[in-house]
């Protein structure tokens, strides 16, 4: 799987492939955009924004969805031409994301506040801050086969999953299995053996993705045990209540339901 926002593969609108990687460095304006939309006149909005700011580093990306209101039905080609032709469209664009059926990674950049390390709270207080949004938002209604990975574990989600239940009950949303769970995945990018003992407890096996780091936010070795703690293959190897099969749903099937152009490309390759 994709071990973090810059290593995301995308296609540019004429097919081509990419990744976010080709962006590194530059803060990434990301957009749902629509060729039959009420807000279509954006466009322009965002072509102005990226002429005027793209030298103080700053890009936007377009990635149209015809999947809310079907208002984006035409073919990437069309597309292409529709923004270039119409509104001057220079930023870079890409093919509709659901059309690739690749998930996407929740995964936040360097914090820009000193208060907030980067690895040991921006990075988890985005992952629990998108689980939130996701609870609060009809996004999965509108984009019902969009899938998220929220690394880390899911951030706090798991140690406060109670909580999430009763905040989505006194909203009057659906329960979360019901919600969330046909499109969001947490990965095991946790270093330490009750956490991920937590994290298989709480969250359904079927929506965890394995995932070492192995040079990650942690690079030591816990005197504890001795081992990295960023190893977390031992972790889930250790895990009690899990089967053979629930490992082997973690380690690799999940994932080849997740990420289906891989499942179809090895598959092939097996054949």
């Amino acid at each position: 799987m994709a071990a973090g926002l810059y290593d995301i593969p995308v296609k540019r609108i004429d097919g081509s492939p990419a990744s976010l990687a080709d962006h590194k460095g530059s803060v990434m304006l990301v957009v749902n955009v629509a060729s039959a939309c009420g807000l279509t006149p954006q466009y322009a909005g965002l072509e102005e924004i990226y002429e005027t700011y793209r030298d103080r580093g700053l890009v936007v990306l377009g990635f149209p969805a015809n999947e809310f209101a079907k208002q984006e039905p035409g073919s990437n080609a069309e597309i292409k031409e529709f923004c270039e032709t119409k509104f001057g469209v220079k930023f870079p664009m890409y093919e509709k994301m659901i059309d690739l059926d690749v998930p996407a990674m929740v995964h936040v950049s360097a914090s820009c506040n000193p208060n907030f390390h980067a690895t040991g709270a921006h990075y988890i207080n985005g992952d629990t801050t998108a689980f939130m949004q996701f609870l609060t938002s009809d996004l999965f209604k509108d984009f019902p086969t969009l899938k998220f990975i929220i690394p880390h574990g899911g951030g706090g989600v798991p140690y406060h999953w109670g909580r999430y239940r009763g905040l989505a009950q006194d909203l009057k949303r659906p329960p979360l299995k019901e919600l969330l769970l046909n499109n969001v995945f947490f990965d095991t990018c946790v270093y330490h053996q009750a956490g991920i003992d937590l994290l298989t407890k709480v969250i359904p096996v079927e929506n965890i993705l394995f995932a070492s780091e192995m040079v990650g936010a942690v690079k030591g070795i816990d005197p504890e045990t001795g081992q990295y703690f960023d190893d977390t293959k031992r972790y889930i190897d250790a895990a009690p209540g899990l089967g053979a099969g629930d490992k082997a749903k973690i380690f690799e099937a999940n994932a080849r339901r997740v990420f289906s152009r891989l499942d179809k490309k090895l598959s092939q390759r097996a054949a």
